[in-house]
């Protein structure tokens, strides 16, 4: 200390001021060639770090589970579709392909919610989860194909509002045995009149068909859907800007305050302990990258059904409202499960109904617009068995919401009502379109005209034959003369 306490802050303010003109001199006396090598060395580690960001952020989501196994199905699925036609295979290995990429969704939309809040985090769970159904909608309908995407919008629903908020609310449950998890009941109480609306807009239509009362028929049913979708998303926007702008104070999730037991969660130390494992933009890459590959299988799913269906002896309802959205809600189902599991109900009910609520009050909407556009005529007739299972399950729901507290009976409870409706839909027959209608008429009217002409044809055998034998009786009686 002695040196120190002998020098002056002058001395040591020249001291702090000059050292880097002292190693720009140094800098300037080096050999030219040692300049240039130092300065390529630069590009070089920065593209080793850049190599070693990529590695890392791929070992990270690639290889960290044991689900990513299933992942060269995929590919497996597009070589069986170009070189074979076995439809079944295809369906099959296009599922399983699907399955650790839903996975790997929700994982990366989990990973964002760190850096975009809970809310959002919400919203972008039901946003990427529902991405790929949108897209094989549009496909479909351009298809031609409306009652494939009015069966998997549908089933898409259920499988959110069932089986996983059911999932959610059992393995929460297990996970904090012995006491009941809560969320907001606000959150709950504003989603629940939302799925309301929406049956309202889907029963009217419905209701206007059976019961024979249009103005014009086969157009009064149309324009009302189109009408109602246009009325649907505007709700849904204005329901956005609710949740987000004006009630943000709603919306902040109970756990973020308080735990069960009354403590503030900001000295917890779970909570401290956990981290985001990449980064955002990390995050916002690997969400395009998955989604993108499951539309891809996607695609060769919706092709491939009839051919499953035919293979397997299912109907092609129950393909559509059962098995396709549990692959295609595999990424809700997973993070509404890992959320829950951590008691963030909040999360996860945003995951689960969030989901249905977007699907029911912009998906469906959305499709009828977009059919409207490409000349289709996509209505919110979903037929009657449909909206009515629709509507008992938003009932059933709703009552199971209304405390703002979950357990593993509810969530069983939910399963087991799943499970109720994946049986109707397994006997269930879909009942025959108008063009099929069209169609079996006419085969019918063709049928009659054929089986007239016929009878005439007799007839007149017939006739010319009994005048033959009168005359050939008043032959022999003027011979007999």
């Amino acid at each position: 200390m002695g040196p120190l306490d002998d020098r002056t802050m002058e001395d040591l303010d020249d001291e702090c001021l000059f050292p880097s003109e002292m190693d720009a001199q140094k800098t300037q006396s080096v050999d030219p060639n040692q300049h240039i090598s130092v300065s390529g060395s630069l590009p070089f580690n920065g593209n080793k770090m850049t190599r070693n960001g990529v590695y890392k952020s791929i070992k990270t989501v690639v290889f960290s589970n044991k689900l990513n196994l299933l992942m060269p199905f995929g590919p497996l699925a597009i070589l069986v579709h170009k070189m074979t036609d076995s439809n079944g295979w295809v369906f099959f290995l296009s599922l399983l392909g699907i399955t650790p990429l839903a996975e790997r969704l929700g994982y990366a939309t989990e990973q964002l919610a760190f850096f975009t809040g809970p809310t959002v985090g919400g919203l972008l769970n039901a946003t990427f989860g529902n991405a790929t159904e949108l897209i094989i909608s549009i496909y479909a309908l351009k298809s031609g194909m409306k009652r494939v995407v009015q069966l998997s919008l549908l089933g898409s629903i259920l499988s959110n509002m069932l089986l996983v908020l059911g999932c959610a609310f059992f393995c929460g449950g297990l996970a904090y045995h012995g006491k009941e998890q809560v969320f907001s009941k606000a959150t709950a109480v504003v989603n629940s009149g939302l799925l309301l609306m929406a049956v309202m807009g889907l029963l009217f239509p419905a209701v206007l068909h059976y019961t024979h009362t249009e103005r014009h028929a086969g157009k009064s049913e149309l324009a009302l859907s189109r009408f109602s979708s246009c009325v649907m998303l505007l709700a849904y926007a204005a329901y956005l800007v609710f949740q987000l702008k004006s009630q943000t104070d709603h919306y902040v999730p109970l756990g973020e305050e308080v735990n069960q037991n009354g403590e503030n969660l900001d000295n917890n130390d779970d909570d401290e302990d956990e981290a985001p494992e990449i980064s955002k933009w990390e995050s916002i890459i690997w969400l395009a990258i998955m989604t993108a590959w499951i539309s891809i299988l996607s695609d060769y799913l919706v092709d491939t059904i009839e051919g499953a269906s035919d293979a397997w002896d299912v109907p092609i309802a129950f393909i559509s409202v059962i098995i396709l959205p549990i692959i295609g809600n595999a990424a809700e189902h997973a993070s509404a499960i890992m959320f829950a599991m951590k008691d963030k109900l909040d999360i996860s009910l945003g995951v689960a109904i969030g989901s249905s609520t977007q699907i029911a009050m912009f998906g469906i909407p959305f499709c009828v617009v977009i059919g409207w556009m490409m000349g289709q005529e996509m209505d919110l007739n979903f037929q009657l068995f449909e909206t009515a299972t629709l509507f008992i399950t938003v009932i059933v729901v709703a009552f199971f919401l209304q405390e703002g507290t979950s357990n593993y009976f509810k969530g069983l409870m939910l399963i087991l009502c799943y499970l109720i409706v994946a049986a109707s839909f397994f006997v269930h027959k879909d009942p025959p379109t108008d063009g099929q209608f069209v169609h079996s008429f006419l085969r019918m009217s063709h049928l009659v005209q054929f089986s007239r002409k016929w009878l005439l044809n007799r007839d007149m055998e017939f006739g010319a034959f009994e005048r033959c034998k009168r005359q050939e009786a008043r032959t022999r009686g003027d011979l007999k003369q």
